[in-house]
């Protein structure tokens, strides 16, 4: 496969960004399961924004990559990082175990979501300084690093075990349904997998990705200009 000089260096960036915003994720999951008293992550050294304490040789590199490269350096927004482990027992008492869970799962999305914002404001404040122009290439940088950091959240927004919706899904499972959401749950690689290759099953995903991405920029460019 020959590749442009440009499309190299879509790949990289890319593949860049990619692990940069795994790495907030995961370092979201570890720093409320340390907050709310489970020192696990802390002992194994994932509170921290390091990348390489959360990549996944799979998740965070080979499919990224691979993805990269057949796509010309636009890749798919879809990847992971090495799972934060924790002990919901060690969690505080002013929340049930369960409710503790809830939290430590919807914290990667929700850095991912803070990382677009913050992302989008540095952006357009950079733009209106005229530190940047709005069609540079550094712009583009940004605009690909914002709404990978949205897909990010919505894929792993999915009530689908073993990503963090699966596990807000979980808590508000009726029990009477506990037993048929559990044998659900076994097929979720799988249903994963469909939901990354089949185009019409990815827009789940993407769609309200480009969706809040544009109302972010919308109302941002309205507070800023």
């Amino acid at each position: 496969m020959d590749l442009s000089a440009v499309e190299i260096r879509g790949i990289l960036t890319y593949v860049f960004l990619l692990i940069a915003s795994v790495a907030f994720h995961e370092f979201g999951h570890a720093f409320v399961a340390d907050r709310l008293g489970d020192d696990t992550p802390s002992r194994q050294g994932r509170v921290t924004l390091n990348p390489l304490a959360h990549a996944d040789p799979i998740g965070t590199f080979l499919l990224p990559l691979m993805s990269a490269v057949y796509t010309g350096g636009a890749g798919g927004g879809f990847g992971w990082g090495r799972p934060v482990e924790t002990n919901p027992v060690r969690y505080t008492r002013r929340f049930s175990m369960a409710t503790g869970q809830v939290f430590v799962a919807i914290a990667g999305p929700g850095m991912n979501l803070l990382l677009a914002i913050l992302l989008a404001i540095a952006h357009l404040v950079l733009v209106r300084q005229q530190v940047i122009e709005g069609r540079s290439d550094v712009s583009e940088i940004f605009l690909k690093a914002v709404s990978l950091n949205f897909t990010l959240m919505f894929f792993n927004l999915l009530p689908v075990p073993p990503l963090d919706g699966g596990w807000v899904a979980r808590r508000f499972v009726p029990r009477q349904y506990a037993r048929v959401f559990e044998s659900i749950s076994t097929y979720g690689v799988f249903i994963l997998i469909a939901f990354i290759a089949i185009p019409q099953l990815s827009r789940v995903i993407t769609v309200p990705a480009s969706f809040c991405m544009q109302q972010l920029y919308r109302g941002l460019y309205a507070l800023l200009f």
